[in-house]
């Protein structure tokens, strides 16, 4: 018989690590590592522990029990980067919502590793985060969905919501909120709008396959190609991660293999163009005389460059993750959710339409 955590109002002592232990047949040592999240473990040992946490209605922190009953002041986020501006952006959105909730903001972050990021998600359901709001570019593999989805149902236990922000669902029945926006229509309406300039050969600077922004940014792109009649050619496409000076990087390499094969470019974000810009400059090219560029995000970079771009509404979609968490907390009715916000392109002065020119040749 499976036997529940019993309260402090019973009388009776709370579920306690050792019995987690016990429930699932492994050392309190393997409970306390995956539970931390800070430690590699066998999938079938971590689903037997998170199955025995689920079925004792264990918390590792028992402060954190009174949770789901008690008054919580305090909302968080975790980013890869605090000075990224993208991630700025969407806290700031964060902070702004939670001190109109009267709710303290507490900021955790990961410089991307994913080890880091399970091990902040589960500090914050030990501080007893009313929400914990996981934001940005992830490589959400199976591995990753079903780690995390454990940690979604944990942070539920507890009286506590995910939201993932800017980022796809984990699966079906996990109790996680999902705030996003487009990154596929944005990246096919300024395709397009660069194909609708004539422009054929356009260079995407950014592809890193598995990581969900990229891959979505690169599906938009391709839908454009193909919905355009354009051949979609590979080796227009170059890897690279979101930096500036992968910007740099990733068009001097293309210009050191000779002449420009393309002529424009599309750049995964906007700082991957300031430093496409600047690359093209050191060669004598000009934006938009000689090689027309597009971006993403919208971030001031963007403007003080003149690049055309696809806006993001990054404070909007971190005061939308806190108000529905929030929202969903006291609503009994469900614990998930799917929300996605819009984006539009934002033209500027770096698009120059081709009149009867023929496509260059590669």
């Amino acid at each position: 018989m499976v036997r529940r955590a019993a309260s402090r109002e019973d009388g009776q002592r709370p579920t306690t690590i050792r019995d987690v232990a016990a429930h699932a047949g492994v050392s309190v040592a393997t409970v306390s590592r995956i539970l931390s999240g800070t430690y590699p473990s066998a999938p079938a040992t971590r689903g037997k522990v998170m199955r025995a946490v689920r079925e004792l209605d264990y918390v590792a922190n028992a402060n954190a029990r009174g949770l789901a009953g008690a008054s919580s002041r305090s909302v968080a986020i975790i980013v890869n980067s605090v000075i990224s501006p993208h991630y700025a952006y969407v806290a700031q959105g964060v902070q702004t919502q939670a001190a109109l909730e009267g709710k303290l903001c507490i900021v955790g972050t990961t410089g991307g590793d994913p080890e880091r990021e399970f091990a902040t998600v589960q500090l914050m359901r030990q501080e007893q985060a009313e929400c914990v709001i996981l934001v940005g570019n992830v490589v959400n593999d199976a591995a990753y969905r079903e780690r995390m989805g454990e940690y979604a149902r944990a942070l539920a236990l507890a009286g506590s919501q995910l939201v993932l922000c800017g980022r796809p669902a984990l699966g079906p029945g996990v109790p996680a909120l999902v705030v996003e926006y487009d990154n596929t229509a944005g990246a096919y309406a300024v395709t397009s709008h660069l194909l609708s300039a004539g422009h054929r050969r356009i260079l995407f600077l950014g592809r890193r396959d598995g990581y969900t922004t990229q891959d979505s940014r690169v599906a938009g792109y391709r839908g454009a190609l193909a919905d355009h009649r354009v051949p979609h050619d590979p080796r227009l496409e170059v890897e690279g991660t979101m930096e500036r000076h992968e910007g740099y990087r990733m068009v001097r390499e293309r210009l050191d293999a000779g002449p420009a094969d393309f002529t424009a470019i599309f750049a995964c974000n906007d700082l991957i163009a300031a430093g496409a810009r600047q690359a093209l400059r050191e060669r004598g090219l000009r934006v938009p005389d000689d090689i027309s560029m597009v971006g993403f995000d919208d971030l001031p970079t963007a403007a003080d460059i003149e690049l055309t771009t696809v806006h993001v509404p990054h404070e909007e979609l971190g005061r939308t993750a806190v108000r529905l968490a929030l929202e969903r907390r006291q609503d009994a009715s469900g614990m998930t959710g799917h929300l996605m916000l819009g984006t539009h392109i934002i033209v500027r002065d770096s698009v120059r339409p081709l009149r009867g020119a023929g496509d260059p040749t590669p």
